[in-house]
């Protein structure tokens, strides 16, 4: 071996470092398939198009001081763990393909997610492992700042390479860091209605956004003293009841998981996962349920779970099956087995997942070269149809994502909502039923 290959070798060995996986992120890789990604979409839409050139430079420039997204996946005797990626950065394609695709480490110099753009638009898909949706806002985020700062000359020099203050580069368990022993399970377990139909075929995924005024959203939540959030859930909801069910009773009750963002309860800053899930539960025991008892069952629903010490409970338990001596040494085949059952029969205790990424903070220098923003996630066990929630200054973004042909639920949402005085605007990649096509 030469000298120089040798010295190569030295380097990359005093660079690699590993780390455990956080909590939730233990979960991803004993569940992830072709057909359940675990990966999820946030994407950035710029005022011209995108050069593809400039994007991997972009890419490569920001990867290396990204500790979080730096790393490979490993497999030992008890646990995964991250290593360290000492690879180039993966290369940036043109998207061709649907959304949300399985990521597979092998074809991607072993990175656990990918860059792809589309005429004017950059999106980032991240394999849940890594980081939840604010550690992928981060990592976007600086991507389209030093891609602007390549492209255009008026940025020069306005700006440094250095990292926004927004931008956090830490890597803490903050799990581990703020759990309390002795908590109990908190997790729902009763099923809950099933959206099933003709599935679309293996990797399609059905794409819908709906573009509205902040403002005519925020003037909706009032009327019926709601959050956005609570808001967009008992919509959805109502539109699967209306829908699916067509406005009958069920045994079962019509449920969403909503992932709850847990920095500002514990004062975490961190860029790797930390959320739990909470469900919103409404149980329709009658025909032809209003809109507004809807609104009223999930705000009171989500309202009694989501405080410090709720959420505590709910994460602390996790942690505590974690650090139990007992079941560290269980190897991880036997690990993979147990989380994947336990999962399977966590997640048919809810009909759909909804999530919100929240306002997206821009620096103002750049916001003039940016039109906006969205997210979406992949469908999973025994849920269909999910929808993502992100604003970027006047304008919202609410996403469904769909495996199934039928998009009545998706019509009954947007309708709702522009019967409710929100000017809405509909875009979709085009998967309609088999036969329209």
């Amino acid at each position: 071996m030469g000298e120089s290959k040798l010295k190569d070798r030295k380097l990359r060995g005093r660079q690699v470092r590993w780390e455990r996986l956080d909590n939730t992120a233990n979960l991803f890789p004993a569940i992830a398939s072709q057909n359940m990604t675990n990966v999820y979409r946030i994407a950035v839409t710029l005022k011209e198009e995108i050069d593809g050139e400039l994007l991997q430079q972009a890419l490569d420039k920001v990867l290396p001081r990204f500790d979080t997204f730096r790393v490979r996946m490993r497999k030992g005797l008890f646990w995964y763990y991250f290593e360290t990626n000492t690879k180039p950065a993966p290369t940036v394609r043109k998207e061709k393909h649907y959304p949300c695709r399985y990521i597979e480490p092998s074809v991607n110099n072993n990175y656990l997610f990918r860059l792809t753009y589309y005429r004017c638009r950059i999106n980032l898909e991240v394999f849940h492992v890594l980081a939840d949706g604010m550690g992928g806002v981060n990592f976007l985020r600086e991507i389209t700042y030093q891609y602007l700062r390549l492209k255009y000359d008026a940025l020069e020099g306005e700006e440094p390479d250095d990292f926004s203050d927004e931008t956090s580069l830490n890597t803490e368990d903050s799990y581990v860091k703020n759990y309390k022993k002795g908590h109990k399970k908190g997790y729902q377990t009763k099923r809950a209605v099933e959206v099933k139909g003709e599935n679309l075929l293996t990797g399609e995924i059905s794409v819908m956004h709906g573009f509205m005024p902040v403002k005519a959203v925020k003037s909706a939540c009032k009327k019926y003293d709601v959050s956005i959030n609570e808001y967009f859930t008992a919509v959805f909801l109502y539109s699967i009841y209306m829908e699916y069910l067509h406005g009958q009773p069920s045994a079962k009750p019509i449920a969403a998981s909503i992932p709850v963002n847990l920095r500002p309860y514990f004062n975490s800053q961190t860029t790797r996962n930390f959320f739990v899930m909470v469900s919103a539960i409404f149980a329709p025991d009658r025909e032809n349920i209003p809109l507004e008892e809807v609104m009223g069952i999930v705000k009171e629903s989500l309202r009694s779970q989501i405080n410090k010490e709720h959420l505590e409970e709910l994460f602390s338990y996790n942690v505590s099956n974690q650090k139990n001596i007992f079941l560290r040494f269980v190897p991880i085949f036997i690990k993979i087995l147990a989380m994947r059952f336990v999962y399977r029969s966590s997640a048919r205790a809810n009909t759909t997942t909804v999530t919100n990424i929240g306002k997206i903070q821009i620096k103002e220098a750049y916001q003039p070269y940016i039109r906006h923003f969205y997210a979406m996630i992949s469908r999973s066990v025994g849920q269909s149809i999910k929808g993502a929630v992100c604003s970027y200054q006047d304008t919202i973004v609410f996403t469904i994502t769909s495996g199934l042909y039928d998009v009545s639920i998706q019509r009954c949402f947007f309708r709702t909502l522009a019967g409710e005085d929100i000017p809405v605007v509909v875009e979709t990649n085009g998967v309609q039923r088999k036969e329209e096509r």
